[in-house]
């Protein structure tokens, strides 16, 4: 049986992080298997505490906030597994989630990284992620499956291709990782799993999703639901990832919708909100783009 690598990175939220392995230990059957927690740079550093109370878990502490790329790829490097089964921390699993993911794997060579269906924590019946539509690289856009619908199991049916895996819960195969490169540290937050499964997919494997895995999602306990933090970067980051991927032609037309329909779109909704800081927050997230290059290692946010 091959190695399962569990990767989680943490960041200011220990009680979170406990949750996630307390799940893993009581819902998890399978062997061969290592968990990773990578704290990234945390105010208060919980490495000390936690191996002593986890001692089977290994931890890794960055003195630095690395983003979700950066905290992941560490973890990856310290991974031993065949298969990396990168989960947010904000995640619990379900019984036989790992096995489920591992068979289609195992199964299919040609496929490089399987996610679980996902549903919301809070609201355990209704779905979050069901696979993913294929990227329309004219507006940046694309959507996710099943998306707040109920799950009366109009999914079940299904397991194979999807147009990309969801960063909350994805396997990948280590060799896949190997020839396609570790994710693109300068996305820092959003959009670095749909740029990783671009290049694999360019390296020749296919992405799946698994509708018979399951995994709850606490959705956007780091960031929050709504924050400048978080509408920086998926603005900033919508516009990188379309500007390593789209071609030329439709690259060119995301740029003029982008800067005379949702930019203009965006501050009035900003507006009508109450959230003007964020004009200035969207303006900033276009000028890294226009001084940065697509393999900037520039993440941080301003």
């Amino acid at each position: 049986m091959k190695t399962v690598s569990i990767i989680t990175v943490n960041f200011n939220q220990p009680l979170v992080t406990e949750q996630l392995l307390q799940s893993i230990f009581t819902q998890n059957t399978y062997n061969p298997l290592e968990i990773i927690v990578v704290d990234n740079g945390s105010t208060q550093d919980p490495v000390p505490a936690w191996k002593e109370k986890y001692p089977a878990v290994q931890f890794i502490r960055s003195e630095v906030n690395l983003g979700f790329a950066g905290g992941n790829n560490l973890g990856i490097q310290l991974a031993k597994g065949q298969y990396y089964f990168l989960v947010n921390n904000d995640t619990e699993f379900t019984e036989g989630l790992v096995p489920k993911l591992v068979s289609v794997l195992d199964e299919h060579p040609e496929v490089a990284v399987v996610s679980p269906r996902i549903r919301f924590y809070y609201e355990p019946d209704v779905i979050q992620y069901a696979g993913f539509t294929e990227m329309d690289y004219k507006t940046g856009r694309n959507k996710r499956i099943g998306e707040y619908e109920k799950d009366t199991g109009q999914y079940d049916a299904f397991t194979g291709p999807t147009a990309f895996a969801d960063g909350a819960a994805f396997m990948i195969r280590r060799e896949a990782a190997d020839k396609a490169g570790l994710m693109a540290e300068n996305f820092f937050l959003y959009y670095e799993e749909m740029d990783w499964c671009e290049r694999i997919k360019r390296a020749g494997y296919t992405i799946w999703i698994n509708q018979q895995a399951l995994i709850y999602h606490k959705e956007s306990v780091a960031v929050g639901k709504k924050s400048a933090l978080k509408e920086y970067y998926m603005n900033r980051n919508r516009i990188l990832f379309i500007r390593k991927n789209a071609p030329t032609a439709k690259r060119c037309i995301f740029y003029l919708y982008f800067m005379l329909v949702v930019t203009p779109r965006n501050v009035i909704s900003y507006i009508k909100n109450g959230n003007v800081n964020f004009i200035g927050v969207l303006f900033r997230a276009i000028l890294w783009n226009c001084m940065n290059s697509t393999n900037s290692s520039y993440r941080g946010y301003p």
